[in-house]
């Protein structure tokens, strides 16, 4: 039930030593230090920030999002020294890391410190830890006490919010502050590299890819779960677990060859709509001009995938504005960002894929 008064604030990322940018940041940070929920833009999407060593602030973030309390939070800081203080044990790798991609778009997973509540963790004796690139998440961060927990802002289960327009429409009224920076750089969540095995697992992928923390640590896992169905364990990262990313319409991705591709979501499309539903379709530069029928939307270029990845949840949810009932997607590579994309297409798809 939405019945609080949600005060949204734009902040200019440009002038962020502006007398206005310092005020809306303090007043964040007195709302996150007295237990509230502030929204604010980080460089991956925009998240639904909490004091992440406040279990009743942490539980209110569950409440907000619709949230099953056993899919743990990341806990977001701004400095590096802070990492031991919600950390038990910080293997070398770690620093190693740190030291080339943090503040950036990943989030280690290591063994928690007793002062972080199970509240933030799901339950579970490891928490997730990232340092933001986005300078105005880090000063909303230290404003707040330094430890913020911050799943992305938006409904569970709901494609996440890169505009606070989308976390307007999902949480208005059910939390304390939205601060509007603009739309996030990078458009899908970090990347979560598991520390607590050998060798680091990535339970999720992002913007940091496989390819680039081999180059620094050689040989890295991959969970088996980003690929296929979730099973019924308990999950160790956000967004393991449950229908995540989701568009109201039911979502299939086509794998193929290109023309094939074409032909079978021209033909499905046709066949939706002689049927009276709306359809949609997600293409790119290369393709879009292939399709006939339906609503077809350019999701970017396959030459810069870092594109697609930036326009996934924006067209999903402009789906959802339009009412459509049936999307057909095409499938992308599985390597660098890509990675990223088809795991959360295959999510928001509940694993539909239709090979031609």
């Amino acid at each position: 039930m939405r019945s609080m008064k949600t005060k949204v604030k734009k902040i200019d990322k440009m002038q962020l030593n502006s007398e206005v940018s310092r005020s809306i940041v303090e007043e964040a940070g007195d709302i996150l230090k007295s237990g509230g929920l502030v929204a604010f833009p980080t460089e991956t999407v925009y998240g639904l920030g909490a004091d992440a060593l406040n279990k009743d602030a942490a539980h209110k973030i569950y409440a907000a999002k619709g949230r099953p309390s056993d899919n743990p939070l990341i806990v977001h800081i701004a400095r590096i020294e802070d990492l031991k203080r919600v950390v038990r044990i910080i293997p070398k790798e770690a620093y190693i890391i740190a030291d080339k991609y943090w503040p950036g778009p990943l989030t280690m997973i290591f063994e928690k410190a007793e002062q972080v509540p199970y509240e933030t963790t799901g339950g579970l004796e490891t928490v997730a830890v990232r340092m933001p690139g986005d300078e105005a998440a880090r000063k909303i961060i230290e404003a707040g006490g330094g430890f913020i927990a911050a799943p992305s802002a938006n409904t569970s289960g709901r494609p996440s919010p890169t505009k606070a327009k989308h976390v307007i429409e999902d949480l208005s009224g059910s939390i304390d502050m939205i601060i509007d920076g603009g739309d996030t750089a990078i458009g899908v969540e970090s990347t979560i590299l598991d520390m607590t095995v050998i060798p680091p697992m990535i339970l999720r992928p992002g913007a940091v890819t496989k390819e680039m923390l081999e180059g620094l640590l050689g040989d890295i896992a991959v969970d088996r779960t980003m690929v296929s169905a979730d099973s019924g364990t308990a999950p160790k990262a956000p967004g393991m677990k449950y229908r995540h990313y989701a568009p109201k319409a039911e979502l299939s991705i086509v794998e193929g060859p290109t023309e094939l591709v074409a032909d079978a979501i021209n033909s499905m499309a046709s066949s939706r709509i002689s049927q009276g539903f709306r359809v949609g379709i997600i293409g790119t530069e290369e393709t879009k001009g292939k399709y006939r029928a339906g609503i077809v939307k350019c999701i970017g270029t396959r030459e810069d995938e870092m594109t697609i990845a930036g326009h996934l949840y924006t067209i999903l949810r402009e789906f959802d504005e339009e009412n459509v009932e049936y999307i057909y997607s095409e499938s992308f590579s599985t390597g660098g960002i890509g990675s990223a994309v088809m795991n959360r297409l295959l999510k928001a798809a509940g694993y539909h894929v239709i090979e031609v």
